[in-house]
């Protein structure tokens, strides 16, 4: 009886594990973008050697790339410098890639799927931690280092050990206001940033099932910050049906064949895993992080956590570095913080579900005066659709500004950074210490909480929000 991972993890193995060897893994898909790319190209030119498949490496511009006046000059020498090596090295080495102003230039993570790139069976890699976003379409995918991007491009294979099997199963249906986003936070909060450490982990349940495909990705592209090597959810008629339409999935005849292989991937039903946890979706409700680690988590109700709910004294000692980092004291209401800036956007929640979802609380309001908000696309596609939905619109009359697609402040090695002690509720993946900017202070939230807390100034239950018509 075999999981979803181990039956991919089967169909790719060229060499076994031996003699504390690792195995090597072929890849299906190799993403590529300009941060982690330049030494691995660098390499190949130093060793003269090719691409081994340019044509199962994809690449696109997004990480250091403005989302204002996109094609001005880059202010940041070393990213212009990026922008233009990667252009060089795609057009060498015949690689497709999508430059600024592409339609289907985004953010590596979501214009991979929404084109139909990540499918099923696949093993997907990239120079980036949140390539685990990809195994929300029943795949293995997982980030890697600038080495073995190297090691990708020269070969299309990957020295890998195999990692455990974990499964997290979340039960009933998800309570009103939940969001994936909330999940995800929740589960991180559960387990611990390293609780899935050494792990693949499998999502299952009705909760997760219940799904769409773009929230679903939301789930798997946190996955990290749990410790996972990479998350997964099992492809079903949900997968399918959001595949069928795209214009690199196999179609007709061949995407029969495709979906019956499909259909053979979740795990077998008395599959046995290493680790597994059950929660009932009742359990979880909005989350906002008090901390510097997503873990660092509490319902919106809640307040920041006493030092004497810590488990031990090393977590008190980085709870207590916490609290001073984020200038919070135990026992503060949640809902009494107040932000100086909002950002909805990244590879987490910049997908046009996740837009409407802003939108819905923003419609009709104002962004408090006191707040700077801005909405960032995951990609040109979803930027284009927004603003045929007239979503875009909606943002821009309530006072935030409508950006172009890429990375933008999630990462915090662009123009869009948080000025020192500024407060951001942020709806991407990571708030440690200096992430979104220097001295910056983020707290991980739904599109829906950074919109409603844009409009209070505030964190509110968006539960209590009245939407207006």
């Amino acid at each position: 009886m075999k999981t979803l991972y181990d039956k991919i993890w089967e169909h790719h193995l060229v060499a076994q594990e031996e003699s504390g060897k690792p195995a090597l893994l072929y890849v299906d898909l190799h993403l590529i973008h300009e941060i982690t790319t330049p030494q691995a190209f660098a390499g190949l030119k130093e060793k003269n050697r090719a691409v081994r498949r340019p044509d199962l490496t994809v690449g696109t511009l997004d990480h250091s790339i403005p989302t204002k006046n996109i094609f001005e000059r880059m202010r940041d020498r070393n990213a212009a410098r990026q922008v233009k090596l990667f252009r060089e090295n795609c057009r060498e080495h015949k690689i497709k890639f999508f430059d600024l102003g592409a339609a289907n230039q985004g953010i590596v993570h979501v214009f991979a799927p929404e084109l139909g790139l990540s499918q099923p069976g696949m093993t997907i890699v990239c120079g980036d931690s949140h390539t685990s976003t990809h195994g929300a379409f029943g795949a293995l995918a997982f980030g890697i280092g600038t080495s073995e991007v190297e090691q990708v491009l020269a070969t299309q294979c990957l020295l890998q050990k195999k990692s455990k099997n974990f499964l997290i199963k979340i039960g009933g249906k998800m309570p009103f206001g939940v969001t994936a986003k909330d999940l995800i936070l929740g589960v991180i909060q559960k387990i611990g940033t390293d609780g899935a450490a050494g792990c693949v982990v499998e999502y299952a349940g009705e909760a997760i099932e219940n799904l769409s495909m773009e929230q679903r990705m939301t789930v798997c592209n946190m996955s990290i910050e749990a410790g996972a090597r990479a998350g997964m959810i099992a492809p079903d008629a949900t997968t399918f049906d959001y595949l069928k339409d795209k214009p690199f999935a196999p179609k007709n005849e061949i995407g029969d064949e495709a979906v019956e292989f499909w259909q053979t991937l979740p795990s077998d039903k008395n599959a046995i895993f290493d680790k597994s946890i059950e929660i009932s979706a009742a359990d979880f409700a909005p989350f906002v992080t008090w901390g510097t680690t997503p873990a660092m988590s509490v319902k919106i109700t809640d307040c920041v956590p006493e030092l004497s709910c810590a488990k031990d004294e090393t977590e008190r000692e980085t709870w207590r570095r916490a609290l001073e980092y984020m200038d919070l004291e135990t026992g503060q209401k949640i809902e009494n913080i107040r932000v100086d800036r909002v950002f909805i956007g990244s590879c987490t929640n910049g997908r046009i579900e996740d837009l409407r979802e802003a939108a819905k609380i923003l419609r009709g309001s104002k962004v408090n005066e006191r707040i700077s908000a801005m909405v960032v696309p995951g990609s040109q596609a979803v930027k284009t659709q927004a603003e045929a939905e007239g979503l875009a619109q909606i943002f821009v009359d309530a006072g935030c500004e409508w950006r172009g697609a890429g990375c933008s402040m999630c990462v915090g090695i662009n123009e869009d950074v948080l000025q020192p002690f500024e407060r951001c509720a942020s709806t991407s993946n990571r708030n440690f210490e200096g992430r979104q900017g220097r001295q910056g202070r983020t707290h991980l939230v739904s599109p829906a909480m950074a919109a409603a807390a844009a409009i209070a100034g505030h964190f509110i239950d968006v539960r209590n929000w009245k939407i207006k018509e």
